[in-house]
């Protein structure tokens, strides 16, 4: 889980709301690795990880979980206009029946990959209900 702290390294409010996401999900799903707060660049750069926080569990970080959706949005569209990722989404989970959402400057490769989505959520909906 994402901050701009590592591991209590800044005591802040934000970092602090983190810290408690990280433990109230270790109290639900004690099965699930999780780890935080972190740096971005501390989830996803073992040698850090290595040298830093030898206790962490988590090295190479593989789900990047951001403290909002602020965040996120500016992360994933630096990824995706300066990094050359392949952004999907913005994908909605938990609502009661398929949301899938298409921006206004989406390309026809990005509606292309959002309606693939949408058949695979229909198809498993309709073996799951």
């Amino acid at each position: 889980m994402l901050s701009f702290s590592n591991f209590g390294s800044t005591r802040h409010p934000f970092a602090e709301k983190v810290r408690r996401a990280v433990e109230i999900v270790r109290e639900c799903r004690p099965d699930l690795t999780i780890e935080g707060e972190m740096m971005a660049d501390t989830a996803v750069v073992p040698e850090i990880i290595d040298e830093l926080y030898p206790f962490s569990q988590v090295r190479n970080a593989n789900v990047l979980i951001f403290p909002n959706l602020e965040a996120a949005n500016v992360a994933y569209k630096l990824l995706q206009r300066l990094g050359g990722a392949e952004a999907i989404g913005p994908i909605l989970l938990g609502m009661g029946k398929p949301v899938h959402v298409l921006q206004r400057a989406d390309e026809v490769r990005d509606i292309i990959s959002i309606t693939a989505m949408a058949v695979i959520d229909a198809q498993n909906r309709d073996t799951v209900e």
